[in-house]
């Protein structure tokens, strides 16, 4: 089964029948046109990464792409601040051309959608303040299978084009390559954009194929890392963890683009989004929204217009921030700026609050006395004596700005709010949980008070004090409470809610709120029970739902077929697609995880997948990469003693695409 939904896999697969034809005579050439020597890239474009708008996330090839949707997204950047936040391309992608040349071998823009032309458009774009881009593909035709004309054999014609219609910014794609060297591809471009005349950024899009970020500094400004994003948990996590280690490429004018932003689209959480946007912008990628912006949500519109998070992206040092450590899907990532502060991400990469924590010296800050930390989504500072850590929520993140600062003191001190245990309840009995509140500070935190609630007809109480009257550097007051679900309260998540005030030595009144979900759960059956038949607590997945006993079928729940792996068909297991993770409440009453795992035959010869077991955040069992060819790996694991269990597959390190991984006949024994 192909992923209809995305461009990656029909890209994927035309370059792999494609590379066949190197060898065939009569191939298309390069170019069709005399060009100048190769020159070196430094025209003073992209020294920050490129920020704007492209429609294909969410609009594809639709009618509603249009002109008039065009000169829209225009008006909204300049009406909703986004121009003034930094916003200036407005990118057209694939199907605004029509699917021949005309006689001249000229492109055609297509009259329905554009009826007064690219120029008319570029021209209205310009009027605003704005830049115009456009797309093509480095082949015979586009991605698109209507099948549009690529400038492989066109590449100075086509440049001119775009030159005389006031582009400003090309994309230039990988499909229908006929097997011709990327380089060479990709550089023809460059020079054919160069004799123009006209300054246009280039962005190369190839996917990550060749490993551009090893050759491409001086042919574009900017080049795809990876496949194409989709608006998914698992697709963003699996890109994000492909684009991190690219760091030390990434500069003024050369750019690593792990693909454009999918904020708003509807696949995701706010909470996600945050994360993408916070990930993205502390990797100095460029910041291409991906969203129909005549449609978009205040909430959206908020995250996308972050002047804090957008000024670590667009930081004129140009350092990618870089891992500084990742244990457990706990990542602390750190962005060198050019005033000498850090920015840096606490990011959660699990389904459960994690502390993730690092230091002032860490993250590669001088000694100093203290520090000023600025939280760039709450938009308020604090002083820190050099801990920098949070409680982070599931798949959430916590984006800081932290400064070596004489001033530190102007702020009040920064405190965390804690969890110790894990927020498990069965209905109609007590769970404990303990709260901390911590003095991160340099100064003192005074007439400390912490409250926690919960649901309508919850009980909460706590059996230890709420109060302190001063926390000094590194101290904490730590609560003790018992939380009882009603009887009769259904299975799933519940939101309770950590707040704690106090008063800075200057008196100034502080407020902090750690939201976090319990959850309500039932003791597994005794015995071994399928996976495939119990509830989870929790499921991510990287295209459509983790499906019961079948196979994934990326789309609609129930759209997968029999577990087939090696030939051999399963009546029972998980259907999952890379990333993914389920987590199951096991009640410290089971002994074992048992499957056969592998990648689902229908892919065929593709897909690459690693399987890992977690006992209370501790693996417990893996495999290497696993491949199509190879038969199911049979996988014990032994969770004696753990509350919850965890089921991971990964993407192998390369990319989602085809990773349709089987957990089969998958049992837990109790």
């Amino acid at each position: 089964m192909r992923h209809l939904h995305t461009r990656t896999t029909r890209r994927r697969t035309v370059a792999a029948l494609t590379v066949l034809l190197l060898a065939v005579p009569g191939a298309p050439a390069v170019a069709d046109e005399e060009g100048p020597a190769s020159p070196a890239l430094a025209d003073g474009l992209a020294l920050t990464p490129p920020m704007g708008f492209n429609n294909w996330n969410s609009t594809h090839c639709r009618a509603e792409f249009d002109e008039s949707m065009v000169k829209g997204i225009a008006d909204i950047f300049v009406e909703k601040g986004l121009k003034d936040a930094g916003y200036q391309y407005v990118n057209l992608d694939d199907c605004w051309a029509l699917p021949a040349r005309d006689a001249d071998g000229k492109l055609v823009p297509d009259p329905v959608r554009f009826p007064n032309g690219i120029k008319a458009v570029a021209d209205y774009v310009h009027s605003k303040g704005l830049k115009l881009g456009i797309y093509t593909s480095a082949g015979t035709k586009t991605c698109s299978n209507v099948g549009f004309p690529g400038a492989l054999g066109h590449e100075y014609s086509d440049a001119q084009q775009f030159a005389d219609w006031g582009v400003d910014y090309l994309k230039y794609d990988n499909c229908n390559n006929q097997g011709v060297d990327a380089k060479l591809r990709y550089t023809t471009m460059r020079d054919a954009l160069k004799a123009t005349g006209r300054p246009i950024v280039y962005s190369i899009c190839e996917w990550g194929q060749n490993k551009p970020w090893e050759w491409a500094a001086d042919v574009g400004h900017l080049w795809r890392t990876t496949g194409d994003i989709s608006d998914t948990w698992g697709s963003m996590l699996s890109i994000l963890k492909q684009n991190l280690p690219l760091a030390p490429h990434a500069g003024p004018g050369h750019w690593n683009d792990p693909d454009m932003l999918e904020v708003g689209n509807g696949g995701m959480t706010a909470t996600e989004y945050r994360s993408h946007f916070s990930m993205w912008s502390v990797m100095a990628a460029p910041l291409l929204i991906g969203s129909d912006l005549r449609t978009a949500s205040d909430e959206t519109f908020e995250i996308l217009g972050n002047k804090e998070v957008i000024a670590v992206d667009q930081d004129p040092l140009g350092k990618q921030g870089s891992v500084v450590s990742s244990e457990g899907g706990r990542w602390v990532v750190a962005k060198e700026m050019k005033d000498g502060s850090r920015a840096v991400a606490l990011f959660n990469e699990t389904g459960s609050p994690q502390r993730i924590a690092t230091t002032a010296a860490a993250v590669g800050l001088r000694d100093a006395t203290a520090y000023t930390l600025r939280d760039l989504w709450r938009h308020k500072s604090y002083n820190t004596a050099g801990t920098i850590s949070a409680t982070v929520p599931a798949h959430g993140t916590v984006l800081v700005r932290v400064f070596a600062d004489r001033r530190w003191n102007q702020h009040p001190p920064a405190v965390e709010l804690g969890l110790d245990g894990s927020p498990l309840v069965q209905a109609g009995t007590r769970a404990r949980l303990t709260t901390t509140v911590t003095d991160l500070g340099r100064t003192p935190a005074r007439q400390v008070s912490v409250r926690l609630s919960g649901p309508e007809g919850w009980a909460v109480k706590p059996t230890s004090p709420t109060t302190s009257a001063s926390l000094s550097t590194g101290r904490s007051l730590r609560t003790k409470w018992t939380v009882t679900a009603p009887p009769g309260t259904p299975t799933g998540s519940y939101d309770l809610t950590l707040k704690a005030s106090y008063r800075s030595p200057a008196g100034v009144r502080v407020e902090n709120v750690l939201p976090f979900t319990a959850t309500v759960v039932v003791p597994p059956p005794a015995g071994t029970s399928g996976l495939g038949d119990l509830p989870w607590l929790s499921a991510a997945n990287g295209y459509g739902p983790v499906e019961r006993n079948t196979s994934n079928g990326e789309s609609a729940a129930g759209d997968g077929h029999p577990i087939t792996l090696g030939g051999v068909v399963y009546a029972k297991g998980l259907g999952v697609h890379a990333e993914s993770a389920v987590e199951y409440y096991t009640g410290a009453a089971c002994e074992t995880v048992t499957a056969d795992v592998g990648v689902d035959d229908e892919k065929g010869a593709n897909g690459t997948v690693a399987f890992e077991v977690w006992a209370d955040g501790t693996k417990v069992a893996s495999t290497g990469v696993l491949t199509n060819a190879m038969p199911a790996e049979p996988l014990t694991a032994d969770i004696t003693g753990a509350r919850l269990v965890r089921l991971v597959v990964t993407d192998g390190g390369d990319g989602i695409d085809s990773d349709h991984a089987d957990w089969a006949d998958a049992r837990l024994s109790c």
